[in-house]
């Protein structure tokens, strides 16, 4: 189910995702704020599993407290949150399995995983092909064998409500929100010369004020004259090495678009440093400062079309068909902002799953698999463990289980019987059983097809017992703030008796 939230600002929000909602919440608890960080931290380093780590730590916390009330010692339980997590981890590499980068088949299956629950579920083929596409799209190799995949700045999500989501499409090269500087400058050009700038064409302007002294009538006509030669040197300093198109990232004159256009090259004006970088990457061109420092290895050619789009009541620059791009833009299309917002979140999120995998191309089981064999595997081994650190070690292996069953729960199956069911087929070492989280039964995920990245498995249980930890490690909470009706008291003066 879908969550409408308001903000501050008075906009909506329509979300299930665990990191999205919980962004939006107000709380003033500390150790809540703490738990609220999770799930951005989760969010950050893998894109998914932030709902996982939110109910993992919870429950953590919610098993180990009665031993606390046992006068249990704290250190003693960390120590043994610590000793499970090292065993939950070799477990879950045990149960995971090596995964082959270039069956797309298996790539979407596992993109899809992690969208299955999200909004965009229904359109899930067409938007695991899209994270795919993107990311391999910006995905290089460094020369030392290191892979680089900057989804963040290098795929950008350009959302234009209007037409279907059907429509939605990566494209080779990038698109901006940009239109031509000049009415009659070129709208569409088949190869284009590309140079970028990062300088005005325009005549310098003094930095602050200025005061100029004139004494005769021509001096002014002469002060005019130098700036128009100024900007002429300037146009003329690009139209040397004839390129089609001239991108900026500050303004462009009049007097200089009318140079341009007499030379036939067309002009895009305050373009933002972000976009300029992944047009540079696109079409094999380098950000120029000075025009002065222009060379022919500046000037990029790997650009197949330039042309202008009018979408909707705006107008898009495309720079497509290009050679190795390194990096794209997905046009997202479909009925409303909110809608499109909600889709760029899941888009998001199956993004980083697909760079997830590129990096460490190991599987885990999904629908509570993995967390089930940890369960067992902690129950048995907590069994050979003597003294008191016995009873926190196996609130770890019972937390574990609150996963599955809250997977039972929302499909409105029978928790207690089909959880028996699962621990039963665990303890026979099938590790591959999981639960469908359509009907609520017990399937094995090998034929189900449900599996998640080895790397959303580990950061979440890490990033849960360790939190976990931190918050039994506090005892009590001072705080530094001091409550409304003190400070009004404070400003008012001690009331009379």
């Amino acid at each position: 189910m879908l969550k409408m939230l308001l903000d501050p600002v008075g906009g909506i929000v329509l979300t299930n995702d665990g990191h999205a909602i919980l962004r939006e919440i107000d709380v003033t608890h500390p150790a809540a704020k703490s738990m609220i960080e999770l799930s951005r931290t989760q969010d950050e380093e893998v894109g998914d599993g932030t709902t996982t780590v939110i109910i993992l730590a919870g429950e953590i916390l919610a098993q180990t407290f009665p031993h606390i009330e046992k006068n249990i010692h704290p250190v003693v339980i960390i120590s043994a949150l610590k000793d499970a997590l090292e065993d939950a981890l070799k477990v879950i590499h045990d149960v995971s399995k090596p995964v082959d980068l270039s069956d797309e088949d298996a790539m979407v299956k596992i993109i899809g995983a992690s969208i299955g629950t999200k909004f965009v579920a229904r359109w899930s083929d067409l938007m695991c092909k899209l994270a795919l596409t993107a990311v391999k799209t910006v995905a290089r190799e460094e020369a030392d064998g290191r892979k680089e995949i900057d989804i963040k700045r290098y795929a950008r999500v350009e959302k234009v409500p209007g037409g279907e989501i059907e429509d939605s499409r990566v494209l080779d090269g990038v698109m901006l929100n940009k239109d031509i500087t000049h009415p009659k400058m070129r709208r569409r050009i088949e190869k284009p010369r590309v140079l970028l700038l990062d300088c005005p064409l325009e005549y310098k302007k003094g930095e602050s004020q200025t005061n100029i002294e004139i004494t005769k009538d021509t001096d002014w006509n002469r002060i005019l004259q130098i700036e128009e030669e100024q900007v002429k040197a300037m146009c003329e300093a690009i139209t040397k090495y004839k390129p089609d198109l001239v991108i900026t990232e500050k303004g462009v004159s009049d007097l200089a678009q009318h140079y341009l256009l007499k030379e036939n090259i067309t002009a895009l004006r305050r373009v933002k440093k972000s976009d300029n970088n992944r047009i540079a990457r696109a079409t094999g061109a380098t950000i120029v400062n000075r025009v002065e420092d222009i060379r022919e290895s500046d000037i990029g050619t790997r650009c197949g079309l330039f042309n202008i789009e009018l979408i909707g009541d705006e107008y898009f620059t495309f720079l497509t068909e290009c050679e190795n791009p390194g990096a794209c833009t997905v046009l997202l299309r479909g009925p409303s902002k909110d809608i499109l917002n909600e889709i760029d979140r899941n888009l998001q999120d199956a993004m980083s799953v697909a760079r997830n995998v590129m990096f460490e191309p190991r599987l885990s089981p999904g629908g509570g698999a993995v967390e089930m064999a940890i369960s067992v595997k902690l129950a048995e081994k907590a069994k050979e463990i003597e003294g008191v650190k016995q009873w926190p070690y196996k609130a770890v292996s019972d937390a574990m289980e609150v996963i599955p069953r809250t997977l039972i729960q929302n499909c409105g199956g029978n928790s207690i019987r089909v959880l028996t069911s699962l621990r039963a087929k665990h303890a026979e070492g099938q590790y591959t059983y999981g639960i469908d989280g359509d009907k609520g039964k017990v399937v094995d995920m090998n034929e189900y097809g449900v599996w998640e990245p080895e790397t959303i498995k580990l950061q979440s249980i890490k990033t849960a017992i360790e939190s976990a930890c931190l918050l039994l490690r506090v005892d009590d909470i001072v705080s530094g703030v001091r409550k409304q009706d003190d400070k009004q008291q404070g400003i008012q003066g001690p009331k009379d008796e």
